[in-house]
């Protein structure tokens, strides 16, 4: 992958030999976060894990004590009383069946996350395709398919993670932004880690993280000892 000249430039202050506590790499990230926008601070997380094994699967979600310094849109399949308390609990979008045509065929995904009750997975299943391959699809253990819609959007708007394996094994999640103080993406980096390490699967033997690695968007990872996170 090709990098600009300022990539290189904001690269040299970061020792790729090293591996950094956690608030000396958060500092470092701060440093070369010099982008003309306020980047998103991501960590990428390598586990001993065999996401093909069920039994080694990992997948849930966290609210970060300081959000993520994004807007969320959240949109809610649901019906009747559920239907109204999802916009009293401040939903973006609320509906039903008569959505699945605009998502299908419209195209329309000016959303970033999506919860629904249960009895309205049958109609989500549908839209399968479209929503799984981009980490949409609502799923019980993130607690995105609930009865209780209320606090699935409070958790949401709170700033509500979800994390999960890819193909390769890593974990990717935000954990707020290159404005942040240190202090809170340092709670929040915290709370990730303690999330994380506590969903560890019984199965997966020998050392868990096997990197951690925190970047902005547009600037170099600055490796984390995972030593100093369990």
């Amino acid at each position: 992958m090709k990098h600009g000249k300022k990539y290189y430039e904001t690269a040299k202050a970061v020792d790729r030999t090293k591996l950094y506590d956690p608030e000396e790499a958060i500092a470092t990230v701060k440093k070369i976060a010099t982008a003309k926008f306020d980047e998103t601070v991501e960590v990428h997380i390598r586990t001993n894990c065999d996401g093909r094994h069920a039994d080694q699967q990992i997948r849930g979600a966290v609210v970060l004590p300081h959000g993520t310094g994004k807007t969320v849109k959240v949109l809610v399949f649901a019906k009747n009383a559920k239907a109204d308390e999802a916009q009293a609990a401040g939903a973006d979008y609320v509906g039903a069946e008569e959505l699945i045509p605009k998502i299908q065929k419209e195209g329309w995904l000016d959303f970033d996350v999506v919860v629904a009750t249960p009895d309205m997975m049958g109609v989500v299943g549908r839209l399968g395709r479209i929503l799984g391959p981009k980490g949409l699809m609502p799923n019980p253990k993130s607690g995105t398919v609930t009865m209780d819609v209320t606090k699935a959007i409070n958790d949401i708007k709170a700033g509500k993670v979800e994390y999960r394996l890819d193909k390769s094994n890593i974990i990717h999640v935000p954990v707020g932004k290159a404005s942040f103080s240190e202090e809170k993406l340092a709670e929040n980096f915290q709370t990730l880690m303690g999330a994380i390490i506590k969903a560890r699967p019984a199965a997966v033997k020998g050392q868990f993280l096997r990197s951690v690695t925190i970047a902005p968007t547009m600037g170099p990872g600055v490796r984390v000892n995972p030593m100093k996170l369990s």
